[in-house]
């Protein structure tokens, strides 16, 4: 499967782009489109800058790497909203974290269960801190992943 266009929508209104390294909440040095590192695995350091064509080719990279991952993880036929909304998810928190992830595990129980909206929403702390602007980001990936998909 693949990010859809409304998957990298949640994902750009979320992330922002920013060509100058900075420190996320979790204190993490973080460049472009959100990403922490460079596609051959070399973390972010400050002081780096990148230009917008390569904050998009790093994003395009580094997505299409988590969605072969999420795409490994989910054992459930999903429509493309609902393997995108997890891409979304595991692009922010990592695909170890979606692996051990109940998450994950209602979702390849049953990605119908309508509690897998409150699996997302549990995951809005960086920090041990509630940050309402990952609270936003869980319920944009939730109302994804239940949208209907249109294919």
């Amino acid at each position: 499967m693949n990010l859809n266009e409304r998957g990298i929508q949640v994902m750009h209104e979320f992330e922002g782009i920013k060509l100058e390294a900075y420190l996320c909440p979790a204190k993490v040095p973080t460049i472009g489109w959100g990403n922490t590192r460079y596609e051959d695995g070399t973390p972010v350091k400050m002081g780096e800058s990148i230009s917008r064509q390569r904050a998009d080719e790093l994003f395009k990279n580094i997505a299409s790497t988590f969605a072969r991952g999420v795409d490994n993880l989910v054992t459930a036929n999903l429509n493309d909203n609902q393997f995108s909304a997890l891409v979304c998810f595991a692009y922010n928190v990592g695909i170890g974290n979606l692996k051990r992830s109940t998450l994950l595990r209602k979702v390849n129980a049953n990605p119908e269960d309508p509690g897998i909206r409150g699996e997302f929403m549990r995951w809005n702390k960086a920090g041990g801190r509630e940050l309402a602007g990952l609270t936003r980001r869980r319920k944009a990936e939730a109302d994804l992943y239940f949208t209907p998909s249109l294919g």
